[in-house]
Formats: structure tokens, C-alpha cells, sequence
């Protein structure tokens, strides 16, 4: 199967990770023309391996990524490389349009390519925002870490400090204290409830008040974290709240924009329980719209929106063929 764009599309999958490339599959296994359109920028990226994924556990991500796209094109379906900078609707209508065969968008790639689509997945995924900390940025992905249930068996027994100032900062020093008994909590720019205190405290999780204004870091490895007076703690890793912000700039256009996620850690794009968007023939999945989606959970929403993108052009494609046959059986004026 060439990688070839082809002029027009049942599908174009904007995005290709885990979910795109699962949604990818569910639409080349019924028989739909689709492919799959990756900038080749994944979230993931730094990390050595992925987890909590049954029978991929500890699979480097990157391999992962290389099998999906083998079974797409397994089946028919392209993945091709490129960046979607920008979405229109056709002349003719939006993707719901009810001439079934009739493209409703037309993608454009950074290098200027233009392919045209029945309907759209959009699986661009995230971009986390990093705190402004000197050293963050080198050990993200290796002993700066954000999720427990992604890295958190990896520094089991190790000492582990959290980093507040996220909505979600004592949930996860709370989360963090279930695999080692070594944490401590630096309050950083945000602050605790007297709630939050007493439950901390209950854990034995130790309290530092004061800015973090750097990470030490020695020998190729985290060390210690540097508050505003100066003080030094050891800690092994250190978890980090980040501002995850949707991929969807290229949206715009169609007046379909990330807004704030209700829990207070980012933007995402909206979906019904169907991964449709607000825009008719465009469906989302992933973290795009699930900011705290695993690979696994990615996956999923990715295969389930490709069914039901498949089950809606079969809804279109039947009532144009009711349509035609009405009008052959109807007697000729």
C-alpha cells in the first residue's frame, strides 16, 4: 500500500497514536477508504516504555505506535506523514451532508497538500505545559514524571516529591504515598486546605511551604529539590502538575475551538458520549478530548469512535439508497 495521499477519503484520521490508529483500524477492517495523518510528534515521546496496557506493558511506546501502523496498512488503510494546519468544509456542505458520497472537508497539510473527506477523527492529542523550573524540562519523562499509574511502580520505595500548585497536586501526592512511604509535598505556588493538611499529615507525607526555584541534578539523575530560601530535599523523582492543552488549532476555522476542562488542568474539545464534536461529520478521541486517557483508555475511545463513524456513513449511505429506489419504483410524470 503506497503512502500516496489519494485526492478524497471516507475518513482522515488527524492524528496517529494510539487512538487514531485503533479508530483507523476499526474503519480499514469496514472496508472504508481511510488514512491516517501524523505529524510524528507523539506525547509519550520521552518515555522508555509504556504501562497498564495488558499484554503491551513495558512496550516501548514508539514500538507500539510501528505495530499499529503495520495493521492499518494491514487492512488497507494509509498512515502518512504530515501536519494538518488547517480544516474547511466543502461547497457542498458539512460532513454531515446527505448526498453520503459527497466530501464535507478538505484538510491541508503544512507542505501544501489538500485531501477531502467524508467525515474526520481528530486524535491529535495533547501538548503538556511544563512548569517553569530550571531542570524540568531535562528529566521530564525520566525522573520528573505526572502520572502514578504510568511511572509510579518505576520509583516504588524511592523518595518522591510532588509538586503543587495544580488542581489535582494532593490527589496525586495521596496516589504516590500507595507506592512508596518516602514523599514529600512542596506547596510551590499553590496552597492547601487545612482538609488537605490533616490528610497529608495523616499519611506522613511531609510539607515544604516555599517556591521550588530549581532541580538538582548530578550524574545524569535527580537528586534534590531547590526551594526559594535555599533549602535543598533529596528526593529520587519528582511528579509535576502540567497544563495539558488540546491539539487543535487547525479547528479554528469551523469555529471549533479546545475550551477548559471542568476539572481545572487544561483544554480540550468536547464530545458527546459518541466522540462526536460540536461539528457535524467531525468525531474526536483520546486525549484530545479525555485529558487523562491512558494509552489503553486512548485506544479504546479511538476503536469506538471509528465504529461509530463507520455506523453513521452507513446511515447516510442507506437513506440515499432508499431515496434512489423511491425514485426508480415512482411512476413517471
Amino acid at each position: 500500500m503506497t503512502d500516496q495521499l489519494k485526492d478524497s477519503y471516507d475518513v482522515v484520521v488527524i492524528g496517529g497514536g494510539a487512538a487514531g490508529l485503533n479508530g483507523a483500524l476499526m474503519l480499514a477492517r469496514s472496508r472504508r477508504s481511510v488514512v491516517v495523518i501524523d505529524s510524528g510528534a507523539p506525547r509519550n515521546a520521552p518515555a522508555a516504555h509504556a504501562h497498564g496496557m495488558l499484554a503491551r506493558d513495558g512496550m516501548p511506546p514508539a514500538e507500539i505506535l510501528e505495530r499499529g501502523r503495520a495493521e492499518v496498512r494491514g487492512y488497507g488503510g494509509q498512515v502518512v506523514t504530515g501536519e494538518v494546519v488547517a480544516v474547511a468544509g466543502t461547497d457542498t456542505g458539512a460532513g454531515a451532508n446527505a448526498d453520503a458520497g459527497t466530501p464535507g472537508f478538505l484538510v491541508t497539510l503544512a507542505d501544501g497538500r489538500v485531501v477531502s473527506a467524508r467525515r474526520l477523527l481528530v486524535t491529535t492529542g495533547l501538548v503538556d505545559e511544563l512548569p517553569d523550573i530550571p531542570g524540568v524540562r531535562e528529566r521530564w519523562g525520566k525522573d520528573v514524571l505526572h502520572c502514578p499509574y504510568c511511572h509510579g511502580w518505576e520509583v516504588r520505595d524511592q523518595a518522591v516529591g510532588i509538586l503543587g500548585g495544580g488542581p489535582m497536586s494532593v490527589h496525586q501526592a495521596l496516589l504516590f504515598r500507595q507506592l512508596t512511604a518516602n514523599v514529600t509535598f512542596f506547596t510551590h505556588t499553590g496552597s492547601i486546605t487545612p482538609e488537605q493538611s490533616e490528610q497529608l499529615a495523616a499519611r506522613e507525607i511531609r510539607v515544604i511551604n516555599g517556591a521550588v526555584t530549581a532541580l538538582e541534578i548530578g550524574d545524569d539523575r535527580l537528586t534534590g529539590v531547590r526551594v526559594a530560601d535555599g533549602t535543598v530535599t533529596p528526593v529520587e523523582a519528582l511528579a509535576i502538575p502540567t497544563r495539558m492543552v488540546a491539539r487543535g488549532a487547525f479547528l479554528n476555522a469551523l469555529g471549533l475551538h479546545p475550551v477548559e476542562h471542568p476539572s481545572g488542568a487544561g483544554e480540550h474539545i468536547p464530545t458527546d458520549p459518541m466522540g462526536r464534536t460540536t461539528v457535524p461529520g467531525i468525531w474526536a478521541a483520546g486525549n484530545v478530548t479525555d485529558l487523562s486517557a491512558q494509552v489503553g483508555n486512548a485506544a479504546a475511545a479511538g476503536a469506538f469512535a471509528g465504529a461509530q463513524i463507520n455506523a453513521d456513513l452507513v446511515g447516510a449511505e442507506t437513506a440515499q439508497a432508499v431515496a434512489a429506489r423511491a425514485a426508480r419504483l415512482s411512476p413517471a410524470r
